[in-house]
């Protein structure tokens, strides 16, 4: 009995003492940030709040009163045909998100030059699971939208405000 009471205590400290801890995104330089330039249903732009709010930095509606102007230059989601049979059905899909956009003072001055972003996943087509691969392809894109955001907040922490 002793043995099962002792087993769980020793493994959780064998786990602290390796330096085992979960992903934290870095910590960012600026305490405040305003979002330019996405449209007002991007889901890029909803994900990028969500993990710039849990952050910790504030998001102002007024350039001017932030520290940060994220200026987004282009947001969009493509999709195109990779792949089709003889008889013109689709067998084969790419999917892309792609974000482009600079970094400034609200006084203009540049604290990250203009950066692309580009991921690219492929997916097969079947129309008679036209229903099943329409969710694959949202969940697809919300996944290259996690990847992106967690890439801007990397390079968001390499600014150097002073």
């Amino acid at each position: 009995m002793r043995r099962r009471a002792v087993f769980p205590a020793l493994a959780g400290a064998t786990l602290a003492g390796c330096g085992f801890a979960l992903r934290q995104p870095p910590p960012l330089p600026m305490r405040s940030i305003a979002l330019v330039g996405f449209s007002p249903t991007s889901p890029l732009a909803a994900a990028l709040r969500q993990e710039l709010g849990s952050a910790g930095v504030e998001l102002r509606d007024n350039p001017a009163q932030a520290q940060a102007v994220f200026d987004t230059l282009a947001d969009a989601r493509e999709k195109t045909v990779a792949a089709s049979t003889a008889a013109g059905q689709v067998r084969e899909v790419t999917l892309r998100v792609r974000l482009r956009f600079r970094v400034a003072t609200p006084a203009g001055k540049l604290l990250l030059p203009a950066s692309d972003l580009l991921l690219t996943r492929d997916m097969s087509y079947n129309e008679t699971a036209a229903l099943a691969k329409q969710q694959e392809e949202l969940l697809l894109y919300r996944a290259m939208e996690q990847d992106i955001v967690a890439q801007v907040l990397r390079r968001l922490s390499t600014i150097q405000l002073g």
